[in-house]
């Protein structure tokens, strides 16, 4: 639900957005897709977001990693930028916008 829901928001602003909900559908789409931007929750399947952060890095270390989560975990090591989900909208959209821009900067 929160998927969907923040896609639109993000497609509404004029983004191009690819949902998925594993880690292991996030890496392949990496791979294959031209990606300015990654947002993850921390709480995944089989892995959490900060580790998810390490394996993009991996393979495309300059595409920034967006948590966006209900708490912030201990660990921020490779996260660029994190949205609590208590956030209103404006600021999560702020938050990537302020993040892709970089990227293209």
């Amino acid at each position: 639900m929160c998927l969907q829901l923040r896609k639109q928001v993000l497609e509404e602003e004029g983004y191009n957005v690819i949902g998925v909900t594993t880690a292991e559908d996030a890496l392949e789409t990496l791979r294959e897709a031209p990606v300015c931007c990654m947002i993850a929750d921390h709480k995944l399947k089989g892995e959490t977001g900060v580790e998810l952060a390490r394996n993009i890095k991996k393979i495309k270390r300059y595409v920034p990693v967006i948590l966006y989560s209900g708490a912030i975990p201990g660990n921020l090591s490779n996260i660029d930028a994190y949205v609590n989900k208590g956030e209103p909208t404006a600021t999560f959209l702020r938050v990537v916008r302020n993040v892709v821009e970089r990227y293209f900067a």
